[in-house]
């Protein structure tokens, strides 16, 4: 098999997309090591270790440990992420915003404006914040408590608007969807140091050459499973009629069919249900409450009730976050004004219910799909015995397969568009010649 990535800088306009998405994620990965003025990171650094398994922690990850470090890009592109998220649950509360939605090009740069506006303010709002915690950290503050907050909160803001327009810049004029390629790569920046650690506690007798093997044997069939059920769906048939357009021409009858995903819902329900968990553990940690220590205990990853917990909110949440991103009802009547119809199949309210039966049957299995990618990390990692040695969470892994996926067919359209337009235009001076000799 011939080897395609030399064939990626063949092509003008890839090169050019790939070289700016590249230069952009640096401009990213070197803001997200600058440390924001009047800020200790030793102290700071200190006090991270007993914040891991915290909300401080899964915010953490997604910014590829800018927030640990204090740095200008510490609340990274998750406020705009927020933000999105945020419309698109109010737009099920809404009729305005689901109207917004609908009303074509027009209508989406409204609802983009007002998430800039909104990610602007959460990010404030995060910025205040994470300056105010800073300063319960003793040592980790250079500046008076006044001066501090107001230029942190402006310098962590103003490092948010910045990696959002970095994100929809990449996302014109690059390769990939912008705000989930920062979130790709703060996550596998991660990865060189926990394989390091790793070979580390392989030297040191802490894990054996065989548990070695069998973790990465295991990891290797865990990714292979994420990526057929992340590309897994279940097609309707759709008939398309034969219709007559005027003066004489038709459109003949076509055959296609409406791919509903293993896993609609992505990695959201993982995100939620975690977000949700280890509030208890974050609160009694930075608040001190005593009465929520038992809690906290008991919902520490490896227990089984916070197995069961995770598990039963990962499986409402796919439910929940799936009815709220796929509308059966609008899915029929697009096709209803196509003049398509699913065979067998009354069209209209009828092929609504039909479709949202299949949905609901084909959602479970990935609603435990999730449940078990999510869970077995700290299944296997009590089996091989290997905690903290290296990072392979169910949400980080879900993200890193989905955007790499989504990456890759982007650029495999690019090709075979630029194929295509080589192969029109041989045709196009071939039938000139032939033309010419006639």
């Amino acid at each position: 098999m011939q080897n395609p990535i030399p064939s990626l800088f063949r092509i003008p306009e890839l090169k050019q997309k790939i070289l700016f998405t590249l230069l952009a994620l640096l401009i990213y990965r070197v803001g997200a090591h600058i440390t924001a003025p009047g800020v200790d990171v030793n102290a700071l650094r200190a006090m991270v270790g007993q914040l891991q398994g915290t909300l401080f922690g899964v915010y953490d990850m997604f910014v590829g440990g800018a927030l640990s470090r204090a740095t200008v890009f510490a609340l990274g592109i998750m406020p705009y992420i927020s933000a999105s998220i945020m419309f698109q649950l109010l737009a099920a509360v809404f009729p305005a915003i689901e109207k917004m939605q609908k009303e074509g090009e027009e209508g989406r740069k409204k609802l983009t404006q007002w998430t800039r506006y909104a990610t602007v303010g959460l990010a404030f709002i995060q910025a205040i914040g994470y300056a105010t915690f800073l300063r319960g950290i003793e040592g980790a503050v250079h500046m008076s408590p006044g001066v501090f907050t107001i230029s942190t909160a402006l310098v962590l803001t103003t490092g948010a608007i910045f990696v959002m327009w970095l994100g929809e810049q990449i996302t014109e004029r690059g390769i990939g969807n912008g705000a989930s390629l920062l979130i790709f790569f703060s996550i596998i920046e991660g990865f060189p140091g926990a394989i390091g650690r790793t070979f580390e506690a392989l030297t040191t007798d802490v894990i054996n050459v065989f548990q070695l093997i069998g973790l990465g044997a295991v990891m290797v069939a865990i990714v292979a499973a994420v990526v057929a059920m992340t590309m897994a769906s279940r097609k309707i048939p759709v008939q398309i009629p034969r219709k007559v357009m005027g003066r004489g021409r038709i459109r003949e009858g076509q055959k296609s069919f409406i791919p509903l995903r293993i896993n609609s819902a992505g990695v959201m329900p993982i995100i939620f249900a975690q977000s949700l968990i280890i509030i208890p553990g974050t609160v009694a940690q930075f608040a001190n409450i005593d009465l929520l220590r038992p809690v906290a205990d008991a919902l520490q990853p490896g227990n089984w009730i916070y197995s069961i917990l995770y598990g039963g909110l990962i499986l409402f949440f796919t439910y929940f976050y799936t009815a709220i991103i796929f509308n059966p009802v609008d899915l029929a009547e697009n096709l209803k004004k196509q003049g398509a119809f699913v065979p067998g199949v009354k069209p209209g309210a009828r092929t609504a219910e039909y479709i949202d039966r299949v949905l609901t049957r084909v959602t479970l299995p990935g609603a435990i799909y999730l449940a078990l990618i999510a869970l077995l990390p700290f299944w296997i990692f009590d089996l091989f015995n290997i905690q903290g040695l290296f990072f392979f969470g169910g949400t980080s892994l879900l993200i890193v397969v989905g955007v790499g996926l989504d990456t890759v067919q982007q650029v495999q359209q690019h090709m075979l568009l630029r194929h295509y337009e080589g192969f029109m235009k041989k045709g196009r001076v071939r039938f000139r010649g032939r033309q010419r000799y006639m």
